[in-house]
């Protein structure tokens, strides 16, 4: 379903010095600071996959998936997903995918939540009972019908996070994209969010890319991992294997094995 080729985003800034000397001296120099975010990152992942994606703050986790979205162009390498390059065809391959991001939502702030879904049915161009049997099944699997008449702007955050879930399924999706989407939730709406997630993979196959600094998240969907550091990949396989090699029962202390020895190159 993805294919990831030597894949490498660089960001361009411009290094300014401080007060005014340092303000006057930028309108005539500059100088350019190059920061790679993702290094030459390679991967496959099959279709009806649920993959873990992780990897600590700035390690060029979110770089990655708006790469995989299309949001972001690469400096270099491909990327590839159902058969397709995401960033040359953005329409088709929006109408392909799903993306929830865990700090940003795509409900309309001022609209009930049901006249959202209705707008973005006509953006999708879903057909009518497709999208009335669809969010049936939604709307009994998060629990959202309570809320489906109150406005985006009046919702909790868990309520937001079930809802934009929803929205992210409607259009049934191919691929999901997953960027700390259970972030600042109490235990039992998480819950309900891994039970979604578990739930529309298994009916109906759609393969999940998560990345999460919530393991248990990853314990509980994820059979297949990915760990990335500094934008490169230190980790691409299973997960029983890795807790195996480092001989422990959890995640969360093989992770804290892998950085705390820095042993990124040695993975």
């Amino acid at each position: 379903m993805i294919i990831v080729e030597h894949l490498t985003k660089q960001f361009v800034t411009v290094k300014r010095s401080h007060g005014v000397a340092g303000a006057v001296k930028s309108l005539f120099t500059r100088e350019k600071v190059v920061k790679e975010a993702v290094h030459d990152i390679s991967f496959r992942i099959g279709d009806g996959e649920v993959v873990g994606y992780i990897g600590s703050n700035g390690a060029g986790k979110s770089t990655t998936i708006k790469m995989m979205t299309g949001i972001l162009v690469p400096t270099s390498g491909t990327v590839e997903v159902d058969g397709i390059e995401p960033y040359r065809k953005r329409e088709e391959n929006a109408r392909r995918i799903g993306v929830v991001f865990g700090q940003r939502t795509q409900l309309w702030w001022d609209l009930p939540l049901a006249d959202t879904f209705l707008v973005l049915r006509e953006i999708y161009q879903v057909p009518q009972k497709e999208f009335r049997e669809r969010m049936d099944f939604l709307y009994d699997l998060l629990g959202i019908g309570d809320f489906e008449n109150s406005s985006v702007r009046t919702l909790s955050l868990g309520q937001r996070m079930r809802a934009d879930l929803a929205a992210a399924l409607l259009h049934n999706p191919k691929v999901l994209y997953l960027d700390e989407p259970t972030i600042g939730l109490d235990v039992l709406v998480k819950d309900k969010i891994r039970g979604a997630i578990r739930e529309m993979n298994k009916s109906f196959g759609t393969t999940v890319i998560l990345t999460t600094h919530d393991l248990v998240d990853i314990e509980e969907l994820c059979g297949h991992i990915i760990i990335i550091d500094e934008g490169k990949k230190i980790y691409d396989g299973d997960l029983e294997h890795l807790k195996c090699e480092y001989q422990e029962a959890d995640l969360t202390s093989v992770v804290k094995k892998i950085y705390r020895k820095g042993e990124a190159a040695h993975v």
